[in-house]
C-alpha cells in the first residue's frame, strides 16, 4: 500500500495466464504506481496479488479483489477507483458494484463479449489500450477491438465512458528483469492517461 488509506484509493488488479500459478506483483502496475505516487500524493495505491493468477480461475481472482475492497473499506477508504490491467479489467468490472467503487480504469482490459457489464451501472469506465496490442504465439495480448466493443456495450447501458488509444503501445507498460523494472515505449502516455482519468 502506498499513500493514504482514508481518502480515494486506487486498487490495482493485474493480468493472468492460462496455467494455475501463484500471484506475483504486476510489473506494469508497479511501474505505474511508482510514477503516479508523486503526481497524486493524496491517492492511496493498493495492488492485489492474486492467490492464483489464472484466467481459467477467474472466480478466485474476483474473490481476491472483493477481499481487497473490504480491506480498503475497513482501513477508511471513502471512494475507490479500480485499475485493471488485461485480465484485471474483467476482475475490476466484476466487483464494480461494491458501494465504494465509483470508477473503473481499464488498461488493455480483457472485456470479453460475454462479460456482464451491469456492475458498472452508476460508475464510470475509462479505457486505455495500446494500438499494437494483439496476441502472438507465446506472447499474451488483447486486441484493442475487444475493449472498444466493451466500451460500446457499456455506453449502450447508459454508463459514462471514455476510450483512449495509445499509439504505438503494446500489451503492457513495463517488464520485470534482473536489472529491475524496464518501461516499454509509450509508458509515459499510459501514465498521463491514467492521471487524466482519475478524479481531481
Amino acid at each position: 500500500m502506498r499513500g493514504p488509506r482514508d481518502g480515494r484509493v486506487a486498487i490495482c488488479l493485474g493480468g493472468g495466464v492460462a496455467g494455475a500459478v501463484p500471484g506475483v506483483w504486476n510489473a506494469s502496475l508497479e511501474w505505474l504506481a511508482e510514477h503516479l505516487e508523486p503526481r497524486r500524493p493524496d491517492l492511496g495505491l493498493l495492488e492485489v496479488r492474486y492467490r492464483i493468477r489464472s484466467w481459467r480461475d477467474l472466480p478466485r481472482c474476483i474473490e481476491d479483489a472483493a477481499a481487497a475492497l473490504d480491506a480498503a473499506a475497513s482501513a477508511g477508504a471513502r471512494s475507490v477507483t479500480l485499475v485493471g490491467f488485461s485480465m484485471g479489467g474483467s476482475v475490476a468490472v466484476s466487483v464494480a458494484a461494491h458501494p465504494l467503487v465509483d470508477q473503473v480504469i481499464g488498461l488493455a482490459p480483457w472485456l470479453s463479449d460475454r462479460l456482464e457489464l451491469a456492475p458498472l451501472r452508476g460508475r464510470r469506465l475509462d479505457v486505455l489500450h495500446g494500438s499494437l496490442d494483439r496476441w502472438f504465439p507465446g506472447i499474451p495480448g488483447v486486441p484493442a477491438s475487444l475493449s472498444r466493443r466493451g466500451v460500446e456495450r457499456a455506453r449502450a447501458l447508459g454508463i459514462e465512458t471514455s476510450y483512449r488509444l495509445v499509439r504505438g503501445g503494446v500489451h503492457g507498460i513495463a517488464a520485470r528483469t534482473r536489472f529491475g523494472l524496464v518501461r516499454f515505449p509509450r509508458a509515459g502516455e499510459w501514465l498521463d492517461g491514467v492521471d487524466a482519468a482519475l478524479p481531481t
